[in-house]
């Protein structure tokens, strides 16, 4: 490390702060953020605004080349120090970052006021106004300053969830930022050595292999500056996971249970004397207790106890390891006692503990002796053999016999939270009574709420159950649909209730007086799939929603309504959401209906956007109508001047004017000035004006 933070995120009351530098420079870009907001650009006040940034970074960057600013949706993380989510200026900060869609933030020394400015100036527009986050933006346009740097919130390259399935976030997916930034912020941190490029950082495999980063850890630790980042991360971790659910916070907490697993004791150890005081290390295990893997809770503890006045009974350290054991071992209700029982029993340890070792050395090889015998509890002769649910189901399984105990036995393991080992043994068993008897104590609606009530949802039982439910099915996966916040769980859900067809058309009909927009937004991406809409559904209600995101999905299904097309054009066209205009111009490149000509020619002459312009072009010259032609040639007409004429400037507009114009070939003023710009030692030009080249796929032709 180049440099030793001088405050670390504690999961205490009394957090450590962060340094005076450190917070002076964030209040110092949250004013010019706010400036950049409020003034319109070349305002007098914007100027030194970037240049008082760059003052405060020039004395932070003296001893570093490079400060990375961590985002989340309230917070931000700044070598391992979260913000407070509750200080209003930095909060607001945060939020303008994150909604974005901005993942981090980089400084390099050499920054210079320009580059700060002209990157304020970019994120000073309000993602939600202008419909279009600069991290789902093109790339280049995050990395086009050589010392500043923004980096994208890439779910699918961090790969916190294993799925082929690759979904572009969106606004909604907030709750995933926390958990994948702390773990990509400790890979990051624990192989931010000196001679480390950041370019040749590779994150994909970091996030990959838990055991590279222990390793990375185990490599540089006894540096101060080191370790206290380490331990930051390692803090806010723990904290995360006391609370956090989802996909996301379960694959970080399998991910730091196996870097702690993988970490030496000394390593431990010295970790913790670097995560404060007596107090904030009992604070730190205790949230760790709560959230990671028991065995992994285990080496904590064991460590804990080699650290100053935190000696722990070693007889109770191996009774943890067993109930450890049992919990990793069981399954169904005894692993949840076992687990309960582990985590309940570190809590009161470390909350009481004080004393040094107790056990002399005889007296403690006889208690390990005794840890690793089994069994751990005694058992009755007449209990011993007693035919219990899985052993009586699995003789059913043998012999493919059914009756009464069998039915008794099934109940018993899906009510002991065991349905899933159920339905995988008859999904790989070939004895087909027993299976049919099964299904069909198992295929109800209450199972597919049992099954959508497991994160991650065990797709190829969901599958199963659906083929053998059918409509049935739809229910229960439209309720959980309703309030899922999970990302990866809507989509699972919207694509098996797309399957299921024009039956689930009415069901979905009767949810959509639900007020809340991302249910309605849900709804309609259904109905816009189904082949056939359902009796009753008018999609005109949806089209002035206040939602521009309800107002794109009823457009979808509008679009493709013979009665509704033209009139759901004209309106999209004039929508003041980007992505429902893009929507309309494309929907109305095949046909562009005579009523929405005019409002397509106004996008296509004005506008900022060049590329709704470019688009608004290619659909007036695709109608090939008489009153679209006017407008072509006043975006391609040649400059007069004293001698001859002068072609426009060259731009994408112009470009596609130009090709367009190749659909007028027996319009004189369109030859002419096809014939002008054909001449043009500007290949691109001249290759628009022949139409080749065509976004549009017009054939190539020669202008004679």
């Amino acid at each position: 490390m180049t440099d030793a933070p001088k405050g670390i995120t504690s999961s205490t009351e009394k957090q450590k702060a962060l340094s005076r530098d450190l917070s002076d420079f964030l209040i110092e870009l949250s004013i010019a953020l706010h400036k950049h907001a409020m003034y319109p650009e070349g305002h007098p006040s914007l100027g030194p605004a970037a240049e008082a940034v760059v003052a405060r970074l020039t004395g932070i960057l003296a001893e570093r080349n490079s400060l990375s600013l961590g985002v989340a949706r309230t917070q931000l993380v700044i070598e391992g120090v979260a913000t407070d989510p509750k200080n209003p200026v930095l909060s607001d900060l945060s939020g303008r970052l994150h909604r974005h869609h901005l993942g981090a933030i980089m400084f390099k020394r050499g920054v210079t006021p320009y580059e700060v400015l002209d990157m304020l100036k970019l994120v000073a527009e309000e993602a939600d106004r202008t419909g279009q986050p600069l991290g789902l933006g093109p790339p280049e346009k995050l990395r086009a300053w050589a010392n500043l740097r923004l980096f994208p919130l890439t779910y699918e390259r961090l790969e916190m969830i294993d799925s082929d399935e690759r979904v572009e976030p969106d606004e909604e997916q907030v709750q995933h930022s926390r958990a994948a930034q702390l773990w990509i912020g400790l890979a990051r941190a624990a192989i931010a050595t000196e001679d480390v490029d950041e370019e040749e950082f590779d994150r994909d495999a970091i996030a990959k292999e838990p055991s590279a980063v222990a390793e990375a850890i185990k490599k540089n630790a006894g540096s101060t500056a080191y370790d206290q980042v380490i331990v930051g991360y390692m803090l806010q971790i723990a904290e995360e996971l006391k609370t956090a659910g989802g996909a996301e916070a379960i694959a970080l907490k399998k991910r730091v249970s196996e870097v702690i697993r993988s970490l030496d004791e000394g390593t431990l150890s010295q970790l913790l004397v670097m995560g404060g005081d007596k107090n904030q290390r009992k604070q730190f295990l205790l949230n760790a207790s709560e959230g990671i893997a028991v065995d992994a809770v285990i080496e904590l503890v064991r460590a804990a106890s080699k650290t100053e006045e935190q000696t722990i009974s070693h007889s109770m350290l191996r009774l943890l390891r067993k109930l450890a054991h049992h919990a990793e071992a069981s399954q169904g209700q005894r692993a949840l006692a076992a687990d309960q029982n582990v985590r309940e029993q570190v809590a009161s340890l470390v909350t009481n503990w004080s004393l040094v070792d107790p056990n002399p050395g005889a007296y403690g090889r006889a208690l390990q002796r005794m840890s690793l015998a089994a069994p751990m509890f005694a058992v009755a002769p007449e209990q011993l053999h007693r035919p219990e649910p899985r052993r009586l189901f699995q003789m059913a399984l043998e012999l493919d016999t059914v009756g009464a105990p069998v039915a008794r036995a099934v109940t018993a393991l899906v009510e002991g939270g065991e349905a899933d080992w159920v339905l995988d043994r008859i999904r790989h068993d070939s004895a087909a009574t027993v299976s049919d008897a099964v299904w069909q104590q198992l295929a109800t609606k209450e199972q597919v709420q049992n099954i959508l009530s497991h994160d991650p949802i065990d797709i190829e039982s969901l599958d199963i159950l659906i083929s053998k439910l059918g409509i049935k099915a739809a229910e229960p996966m439209l309720d959980v649909l309703v309030e899922a916040e999970n990302r990866q769980t809507r989509r699972t859900l919207l694509d098996r209730l797309i399957k299921l067809g024009p039956e689930v058309g009415p069901l979905v009909l009767d949810r959509l007086n639900d007020e809340r927009w991302f249910v309605q937004r849900n709804l309609l991406s259904i109905l816009a799939e189904l082949p056939a809409l359902p009796e009753g559904f008018r999609g005109s209600d949806f089209l002035s929603h206040g939602d521009a995101r309800v107002r794109r999905e009823a457009y979808r299904i509008m679009f493709k309504d013979p009665n509704w097309r033209e009139r759901a054009i004209c309106r999209a066209v004039a929508d003041p959401d980007r992505r429902s205009v893009s929507m309309a111009l494309l929907a109305a490149m095949d046909e562009c209906p005579t009523s929405a000509l005019s409002l397509v020619a106004s996008r296509a002459l004005s506008g900022e956007d060049t590329e709704l312009r470019v688009t608004a072009v290619r659909v007036l010259g695709a109608s090939r109508t008489p009153d679209a032609l006017p407008v072509l040639i006043k975006l391609a007409e040649p400059q007069k001047r004293l001698i001859g004429r002068k072609l426009p400037p060259k731009t994408p507009v112009y470009l596609a004017a130009l090709r367009a114009l190749n659909n007028y070939p027996s319009d004189p003023t369109a030859r002419r000035i096809l014939t002008l710009a054909a001449r043009s030692k500007d290949n691109e030009i001249a290759a628009a004006a022949l139409g080749t080249g065509s976004p549009a796929g017009n054939p190539p032709r020669r202008i004679n």
